[in-house]
C-alpha cells in the first residue's frame, strides 16, 4: 500500500468535545495505524495523537469573533462587507496548509453554516483543481434541519449547503443519505454511507493488560465468548466446557472460551489435570479458540482485569460438579451476563432460577444448544454482537474508510 497524504478538517478537535470531534479524532487515528500520513486542520484544539499532526488556523473555528460577527449578519441575510475578505485569507491559509495533500476530508463545514465563510474558501478550493480528492463529510445538514431554517437565505453564499460540488459526498446513515440526495439533486447511489462506530476497550475502560491479553488472544474475534471463571480443578469439569465448545463450533465456527485461574495450589494433581485439559484441547482442535490464561501469565490475574473480562465475554459457563457457592454466578448477574451452569444445589439454590442449568454429566452437544437457543433469543446479546462486528472502529474502517480511501 502507498503512503497518502489525507488531511481532515473540522471548525475543532480535540481536546474539544462534540461528536464530530470524536469521529474525526478516531478516523485519524485508524488512518495513520494503516500507515498513511495524516494531518488535521481545525480552528480550535491542541495536539492529541502523535501520530496525527495539528494545524490551526483560528479563522477556521466556528467561535472565532470575525467568524460570529459575519453569521450575525448572515443569519439575518445580509452577506457581511467584509465576507470576501475574510474568505480569501482563509483560502490562504488553507492553500498554505493543503499544498501537498492528495486526499481533504472535510467534516461538516459545507454541510452547516457555522463558518460559510470557510465553507467558500473550500469551495474555492475544489474549483481550482488543487485538491487531488475532496471527501465531503456530512453528520448534520443545515437546509434540511428545521431550527436551522429561519438562518438560511437564497443565493451565495447560503447555497452552497445544498449544492454539489463535483465531490465525493459521504454521509453517516442512510436517512441522511435520503435527506442529502434530495437536497442536492443526487441519486442515493452517488453517495457513500460510513456509519459512526464505537470502541468498546474505551467504552467498558479496560485495564491495559486485559486489552494486551485480548489483541494477544484474538478474543475480539469471539462470537460468542464463553467466560470460564474457575481455578483448574477436576471439580470444576473443564473438560465439559471444551467439548461443549467443539460442539458449539460446528455452528458458530468463531465461538472461543477462556478459563481464568490457575492450576488449584493445594493438590499436585491438579498439574496433571492441567495437562490432560490441554491434550484434550490438542484432540478436539481447539487450540485458537479455547484458551488457559495460566499459559498467557505467571501469576494470578488482578481483580480488575477478571471484571473486565465479565463485561467482554458474551455468556458465563461453569460446568461444576460441586460447589459450596458460586460467587461467578453473582458476578454474572452484576455483568448483566447470560449464565449457563450445571444444576447442583448450590448453583441451583444462587441463581434463582435466572441461569440456565445442565447436567454436569450432560451431553456436550446438548449443552451447546442450550447455550445456542438461548442466545439466539437474548436481544441484549444480539445487539451488542451487533455492535461490535458492524460498528467497532476497526471495522467501521475495514469495510468503509479503506475502500473510500482507495477508490
Amino acid at each position: 500500500m502507498s503512503v497518502t497524504s489525507i488531511a481532515l478538517l473540522h471548525y475543532s478537535v480535540p481536546p474539544v468535545v462534540g461528536g464530530v470531534e470524536s469521529v474525526l479524532a478516531q478516523h485519524a487515528r485508524l488512518i495513520a495505524g494503516a500507515g498513511h500520513a495524516v494531518r488535521a486542520l481545525a480552528g480550535r484544539g491542541a495536539a492529541w495523537d502523535l501520530a496525527v499532526a495539528l494545524t490551526v488556523v483560528p479563522e477556521l473555528d466556528s467561535r472565532h469573533p470575525r467568524v460570529l460577527a459575519a453569521k450575525a449578519e448572515l443569519d439575518a441575510g445580509r452577506v457581511p462587507a467584509d465576507f470576501e475578505r475574510l474568505t480569501g485569507e482563509i483560502l490562504v491559509e488553507l492553500r498554505r496548509s493543503l499544498d501537498s495533500v492528495s486526499i481533504l476530508i472535510a467534516h461538516n463545514v459545507c454541510s452547516l453554516h457555522k463558518n460559510l465563510a470557510l465553507t467558500a474558501a473550500v469551495h474555492r478550493l475544489s474549483q481550482e483543481g488543487r485538491l487531488g480528492r475532496l471527501i465531503l463529510w456530512h453528520h448534520d445538514l443545515a437546509w434540511t434541519t428545521p431550527r436551522y431554517r429561519a438562518e438560511l437565505h437564497a443565493g451565495y453564499p447560503w447555497d452552497l449547503l445544498r449544492t454539489d460540488w463535483g465531490a465525493r459526498h459521504v454521509v453517516v446513515s442512510e436517512p441522511r443519505r435520503s435527506e442529502l440526495a434530495a437536497l442536492i439533486g443526487l441519486p442515493p447511489e452517488a453517495i457513500t454511507v460510513v456509519p459512526n462506530g464505537v470502541s468498546p476497550g474505551d467504552f467498558y475502560k479496560l485495564e491495559e493488560r486485559t486489552r494486551g491479553l485480548i489483541h494477544a488472544l484474538g478474543l475480539d474475534k469471539a462470537d460468542p465468548l464463553l467466560l470460564v471463571p474457575v481455578r483448574i480443578t477436576p471439580r470444576k469439569n473443564i473438560e465439559l466446557a471444551l467439548r461443549a465448545l467443539a460442539a458449539l463450533r460446528l455452528k458458530s465456527p468463531a465461538a472461543m472460551l477462556v478459563v481464568t485461574g490457575p492450576p488449584g495450589p493445594h493438590n499436585p494433581a491438579n498439574q496433571e489435570y492441567f495437562a490432560g485439559l490441554r491434550a484434550l484441547r490438542a484432540e478436539l482442535m481447539l487450540g485458537g479458540a479455547a484458551h488457559f490464561l495460566a499459559e498467557h501469565v505467571d501469576h494470578e490475574l488482578p481483580d480488575a482485569v477478571i471484571a473486565d473480562l465479565y463485561r467482554w465475554a458474551d455468556a458465563l459457563l461453569l460446568p461444576s460438579r460441586e460447589e459450596g457457592f458460586g460467587i461467578p454466578l453473582l458476578e454474572a448477574a452484576l455483568s448483566r451476563l447470560p449464565a449457563f451452569c450445571s444444576d447442583i444445589p448450590a448453583l441451583r439454590d444462587l441463581g434463582a432460577g435466572q441461569a440456565t442449568y445442565f447436567d454436569p454429566d450432560a451431553d456436550p452437544s446438548q449443552v451447546a444448544e442450550v447455550i445456542l437457543a438461548c442466545l439466539g433469543q437474548d436481544r441484549a446479546y444480539q445487539a451488542a454482537r451487533r455492535a461490535r462486528k458492524e460498528f467497532s472502529w476497526p471495522a467501521i474502517y475495514a469495510n468503509h474508510l479503506a475502500p473510500l480511501l482507495e477508490r
